[in-house]
């Protein structure tokens, strides 16, 4: 696991990045347990424990590549679907323009 340290004006920290596995074992209990937990209660049921700050990463990394949502009451839900990924990859009229 890689750690890097970051200044603030206050103090120092460590930020710690998770492996792939790690990652991949939050995904999949989101994906297994979508719509049951608010943030908290998801990071207390995990199946490995793990630091907070690796759980807020693992989650920016999730809702910033469209595979969760944080609904407005908290709690999280499973969106990724690659099933229509598929279905409408490679079309011209969906295509990202700028």
């Amino acid at each position: 696991m890689q750690i890097t340290k970051q200044k603030t004006a206050t103090k120092n920290y460590s930020v710690r990045y998770p492996n792939l596995q790690t990652v991949l074992m939050v995904e999949n209990f989101i994906k297994e347990n979508n719509s049951e937990f608010k943030k908290m209660e998801l990071f207390e049921n995990l199946p490995k424990k793990m630091m907070w700050g690796t759980f807020q990463t693992i989650m920016r990394y999730l809702e910033d590549n469209l595979k969760i949502i944080i609904e407005e009451d908290g709690v999280i839900t499973y969106i990724w679907n690659p099933e229509l990924v598929k279905k409408y990859s490679g079309r011209k009229d969906l295509e990202w323009r700028e």
